[in-house]
C-alpha cells in the first residue's frame, strides 16, 4: 500500500531527489518553459534530449536515459514532455512522483495541461516552480496550500494597509500549513450545515468464454469523498475488507453470529491524509480530511467478483450473405435496483449492408461507422432478462472474402447502489472537538465500458 500526497517531509536530512533542471518541451522538442535549480547544467541539455530521445532511435522507450554525466527522467502528458535532469544518483521513482504531482497541480490551477496552457500562464507557472522545488529538492506540491498564497488574481495596491495586514495574516496561515502536521487543510473552516459524502465507485472488467466460463474478472475501485465540515474534524471509516474483518472473525465465531462476506483488497493507495500507522494497528481508515472533493483510497479486487450482467450470445453464419445473431442478457442484481445507460455492442463484418432487429426491450440498429449492432437500454431492472434477435444482411460479392473471426461482444453500463467486489461501509464516524452533528451520505456505483478507461466487459461469441 502507498500513500499519495503533496508533502515531502524529511528531505533536509536525507534528500532523495536532487534535480538540476526541469524542462517542458513540445512534441517537436522545442523548449516551452524551463527552470534551472542548479548551475551544473545548461539549456544544451534540452537540445541533447531533443536530439537523442525525441528525434533519436530510442523515441518512446526507456523513461530514464543516461547521456554523458546526466540522467534524464521524462514523462509525456498531452502534447508536452516533462523532463527532469540531474547529475546526482537520485531516486527515480520519487522524481517521477514529483513530476506527476506537478502535472496534477497545474491541472488544478488551469483545468488542462498542454502546450497552449503553459504558454498562456507562464508567469504563474514560474511562481509555482519556485515554490515546489528548492535548489533541486522537491518541497510542497499540495494544491490546497499553494492556492492559498499563489493566485491568478492581481493583488491589491501595496500601499493599502488592509491589504498588507491581510497578506501578513495569509502568510502566517500558510507557514502553519507548510510546517504543521495538517498541511492539506485550513484550520478556520466554517459551515452552517456539516455534511460528508462518500462514494464507492467501481469499474468491473470481464472476459467470458462462449460457454459462460469466466476467463478473467476484476474490479478496480476508488473511494471518492466530499467533506463540508467545520473546524478540524477526524473521520473514521470501517469497511468489510478482509484486513478489517480479521479482528471480528473470532468474536463472531464465538457468539455463533453470521459471518459476513469479507473482501480481499489489493494494490491499496491512500491519500496523504490517512493515518497509515492507525490503519495497520486498528484496521480502520482514520484521517483529517481536506476540504471539498478528494480521492481517499484506490484498490483492486480479483476474487469473488459479483457480475452485474450475464450475457449469452449466439452468432451463426447462414451462407455467404446472412448472419443470424441471438443475444440474451440477464441482470444479476436485486429486482429493486436499476441499471442505466446500458449499451451492448455486437460486432458484425465490415461488408454488412443492413440488419433487421427484433428485441424485447430498448432500441437497436446497425451502425456502419462502428461495424456493429448497437443495442441501447436506458433503464434495466434487476433480475430480468431481455433478448435480441437480428438478421444481418451482407454485401454479395463474387470475390473470396477473408474469414470473419467474430470479435467479442462488449457492454457499457452504470449500476447505482451496487459494487462488483461487494465492498461496503460498515461505519462512518465524524468527531470534532466542538461536538457538532454531521449528516453523512454513502453511495455506491458500478461502471463498465471504455469511458471509464479501466473496465471492459466482454463476452466471446460462439
Amino acid at each position: 500500500m502507498a500513500s499519495g500526497g503533496g508533502g515531502w517531509q524529511g528531505m533536509a536530512r536525507n534528500p532523495p531527489v536532487a534535480l538540476s533542471a526541469l524542462y517542458f518541451l513540445n512534441l517537436r522538442g522545442d523548449v516551452i518553459l524551463e527552470r534551472q535549480y542548479r548551475d551544473d547544467v545548461d539549456r544544451n541539455m534540452a537540445t541533447a534530449f531533443k536530439t537523442e530521445i525525441i528525434n533519436g532511435k530510442d523515441r518512446g522507450g526507456n523513461p530514464v536515459v543516461n547521456l554523458g554525466m546526466c540522467s534524464f527522467m521524462y514523462t509525456r502528458e498531452e502534447n508536452v514532455y516533462v523532463v527532469a535532469v540531474t547529475r546526482a544518483n537520485a531516486n527515480a521513482m520519487l522524481a517521477f512522483t514529483f513530476m506527476h504531482q506537478l502535472i496534477s497541480l497545474f491541472k488544478s490551477y488551469f483545468n488542462k495541461f498542454n502546450e497552449k496552457v503553459l504558454k498562456s500562464n507562464f508567469v504563474i507557472i514560474y511562481e509555482l516552480l519556485d515554490e515546489v522545488c528548492d535548489h533541486g529538492y522537491p518541497q510542497i506540491t499540495s494544491p490546497e496550500v499553494l492556492k492559498s498564497f499563489i493566485t491568478q488574481r492581481a493583488d491589491r495596491a501595496a500601499d493599502d494597509p488592509t491589504a498588507t495586514y491581510e497578506n501578513q495574516r495569509k502568510a502566517k496561515e500558510v507557514s502553519m500549513q507548510v510546517t504543521g502536521a495538517v498541511q492539506w487543510r485550513s484550520p478556520n473552516l466554517t459551515y452552517k450545515k456539516n455534511e460528508v459524502y462518500l462514494d464507492i465507485v467501481e469499474s468491473v472488467s470481464l472476459l467470458m468464454s462462449p460457454k459462460g466460463v469466466v476467463l478473467k474478472a476484476s474490479a478496480t475501485g476508488v473511494i471518492e469523498m466530499k467533506t463540508l465540515l467545520s473546524g478540524m474534524p477526524e473521520l473514521t471509516i470501517g469497511l468489510n475488507d478482509k484486513v478489517g474483518e480479521e479482528a471480528q472473525a473470532n468474536a463472531q465465531a464465538t457468539h455463533g453470529g453470521n459471518h459476513k462476506k469479507s473482501i480481499d483488497l489489493a494494490d491499496l493507495q491512500f491519500h496523504q491524509c490517512v493515518n497509515l500507522s492507525k490503519f495497520a494497528s486498528e484496521k480502520t481508515i482514520s484521517f483529517v480530511p481536506p476540504d471539498g472533493k478528494f480521492d481517499l483510497m484506490k484498490y483492486r479486487v480479483t476474487e469473488g467478483i459479483s457480475l452485474p450482467f450475464k450475457l449469452m450470445p449466439l452468432v451463426k453464419e447462414l451462407g455467404r450473405t446472412r448472419i443470424q445473431v441471438d443475444v440474451k442478457v440477464r441482470s444479476c442484481f436485486s429486482d429493486k435496483q436499476f441499471a442505466t445507460n446500458v449499451k451492448i455492442r455486437i460486432p458484425v463484418p465490415k461488408y454488412t449492408s443492413g440488419a433487421t432487429c427484433k428485441l424485447t426491450g430498448g432500441t437497436a440498429k446497425y451502425k456502419s461507422a462502428e461495424e456493429a449492432l448497437v443495442w441501447k437500454i436506458k433503464k434495466f431492472q434487476g433480475m430480468t432478462e431481455l433478448t435480441l434477435s437480428a438478421e444481418v444482411e451482407l454485401v454479395s460479392t463474387t470475390t473470396e472474402r477473408k474469414p470473419w473471426h467474430k470479435p467479442p461482444i462488449s457492454m457499457d453500463f452504470h449500476v447505482p447502489m451496487f459494487t462488483a467486489s461487494g465492498l461496503r461501509v460498515r461505519f462512518l464516524k465524524v468527531w470534532e472537538k466542538s461536538g457538532y452533528q454531521s449528516t453523512k451520505w454513502v453511495r455506491y456505483l458500478c461502471n463498465s465500458g471504455r469511458d471509464t478507461k479501466t473496465g471492459v466487459y466482454e463476452v466471446r461469441c460462439q
